[in-house]
């Protein structure tokens, strides 16, 4: 048996990186697993290759996207216990450079991204009496000040409040939310981050992590399918950090 079976898992952010790696890693643990994403052909070939699994197009910052995908997997599968807010951009800019349409930008996906998915998914489950998990992706930069990324920051803060207030008012309804914070993971998203890019840097920042190495997708995915099944099933409002012990 599965740590997933029967259960309906949608994740945003989904065509690649940790988002298609949670999508193999529940999928492997018996999940129905739901990828959503904007980048569609990267979409629909992780979907392809995981058992079980579909892709749907989602802009996460569109309050109508949102509607109509839960809509579509409440309908169609009759069930979703679990939402994955993984999906997110960086910007490497300090905060004075930073312009309007930027920080809007981050905005838009990171936070109120973040904040529709949660919504939907909550308002599915109070008008079905079920409860569910969601899980946010956050950052170490939701737990710390990080030069040169201050929008980000600021967006991954967010999360880990948005995360603690979810849990106060659901708990009652049976939902429960938690958030996850990454270090240096290597994906797509990181890869033009100087210790991913240069040896000789990245050397240097493996000193400072106690474990010795950068973080893998499937570091943040383990974490992830624990916070999503009963495993987790009295842990809720907290934060929970995948950094190699960087932040200890």
């Amino acid at each position: 048996m599965g740590r997933l079976d029967d259960k309906v898992c949608l994740i945003t952010g989904g065509a690649r990186g940790q988002g298609a790696e949670e999508g193999a890693l529940f999928s492997s643990e018996g999940a129905t697993v739901v990828l959503t994403d904007v980048l569609d052909e990267d979409g629909e070939k992780a979907a392809a290759g995981i058992d079980r699994a579909e892709y749907l197009h989602l802009d996460v910052s569109s309050e109508s996207d949102w509607e109509t995908v839960v809509a579509d997997v409440m309908g169609r599968h009759g069930r979703l216990d679990v939402l994955v807010n993984n999906a997110g951009i960086d910007l490497v800019k300090r905060l004075e450079a930073t312009s309007m349409d930027e920080w809007n930008r981050l905005v838009a996906i990171n936070q109120t991204g973040v904040f529709l998915g949660m919504r939907a998914a909550a308002n599915a489950w109070i008008a079905a009496g079920t409860g569910g998990s969601i899980v946010n992706i956050s950052s170490v930069a939701g737990l710390q000040g990080v030069v040169g990324h201050g929008a980000y920051t600021g967006t991954k803060f967010a999360v880990r409040g948005l995360t603690k207030a979810a849990a106060q008012e659901w708990g009652r309804h049976g939902i429960r939310v938690n958030s996850v914070h990454p270090g240096l993971i290597e994906t797509p998203m990181t890869a033009d981050l100087k210790p991913f890019r240069d040896p000789d840097v990245r050397v240097k920042a493996e000193r400072n992590i106690p474990l010795g190495r950068m973080g893998q997708s499937i570091d943040i995915a383990n974490m992830v399918l624990f916070l999503a099944g009963e495993e987790s099933s009295y842990c809720t409002g907290q934060e929970f950090t995948v950094d190699g012990g960087v932040h200890n």
